[in-house]
């Protein structure tokens, strides 16, 4: 759960759902036709939500035009006392967006193109950041296998490198932003019917060095880690019992800081979560109505519920029990 440093007042470890206005973010590019999808919707849509822990309603205003091809958006939020902020315009379609923040006065541009049936190109300028993006993906003669090259504008060091193929791929990266320890990055995913396995190595200076592991099947998750510079070792473990149950342990062998979480589902709409955090001291037990990591849109009356008990270590007297709730309306 949480890594905050242990205190004699544990500290809490609620679990925090998305923010109820996201940062500005470029559209998913990767759905073939996200427009296309809301066609059995009305062209124009408000849709109003309320979030009890942060107490703001946030609000969207939508209108698809172009028989559909492209949509026109507008959020914002508002306290409790009426007060609107974070408001943000957007126009999407399938190969052009762009977003626009008023509070930043800050402008998300992303547009793609593919060129035959086997190059695509896509990029993204952030003019607050000044930061651009390009990427190309590579149909290689048979379909399943692609190269793909992204790098920002100007380059800085070399661009990310990702080969695709049927049961897996490999990336590499170098990364030299000026507040961060430069490093390269090499991952590889191989994956059957029955298992996925990953290897990554991040090598850099000091305690940027990083060995991972990964073996997944069905039922069981084991991912050892290593810091080669300090030899610090340390492992997550998960194990499904059933479709309905998991349980999920971690543990760390230099600070002695374990964590353990187990998860009871029923259907997607219900899940019963307990565990333990050693380095807050803290134990809880969380109840959830709705798809705890969905939409909105897609629960049980476009609402989720969470009750949370909290029991700190030797202090039950502190105990605290904790709800939420999320709800959304569309007019």
């Amino acid at each position: 759960m949480g890594n905050s440093t242990a205190t004699q007042n544990p500290k809490s470890i609620f679990v925090q759902l998305p923010p109820s206005q996201p940062p500005l973010q470029a559209p998913n590019t990767t759905d073939t036709d996200p427009i296309g999808r809301l066609f059995n919707r009305p062209s124009f849509r408000v849709t109003s939500e309320f979030d009890s822990d942060s107490n703001l309603f946030l609000h969207k205003i939508s209108y698809k035009f172009l028989e559909n091809l492209a949509k026109l958006k507008l959020s914002f939020q508002n306290d409790c006392s009426g007060e609107l902020s974070s408001p943000q315009l957007g126009l999407l379609s399938k190969y052009f967006s762009i977003l626009y923040d008023f509070d930043s006065q800050n402008a998300l541009v992303q547009g793609s193109f593919d060129v035959g049936g086997r190059l695509q190109f896509s990029a993204s300028h952030d003019t607050d950041a000044k930061q651009r993006d390009i990427s190309m993906i590579a149909c290689l003669a048979d379909p399943s296998y692609k190269l793909e090259l992204s790098s920002s504008l100007p380059p800085i060091g070399m661009p990310k490198a990702t080969i695709h193929f049927p049961f897996g791929n490999i990336s590499l990266k170098k990364s030299d932003e000026e507040t961060m320890i430069p490093f390269v990055y090499l991952m590889g995913i191989f994956k059957n019917e029955t298992m996925t396995n990953s290897a990554s190595i991040k090598v850099g200076d000091g305690d940027a060095t990083l060995l991972r592991l990964s073996y997944k099947d069905k039922e069981m998750t084991f991912t050892p880690k290593l810091c080669l510079s300090s030899n610090g070792p340390s492992f997550a473990f998960k194990r499904r019992f059933t479709p309905m149950t998991k349980l999920s342990y971690c543990y760390n062998f230099n600070s002695g800081i374990w964590s353990a979480v187990y998860k009871h589902t029923v259907g997607k709409d219900l899940k019963f979560k307990t565990g333990y955090d050693s380095e807050v001291r803290l134990g809880w037990a969380s109840f959830w109505v709705g798809d705890e990591s969905g939409n909105l849109k897609s629960a049980p009356m476009k609402m989720k519920v969470q009750v949370m008990l909290q029991v700190p270590k030797g202090d039950p007297n502190n105990s605290l029990v904790m709800f939420r709730v999320k709800k959304r309306w569309d007019f």
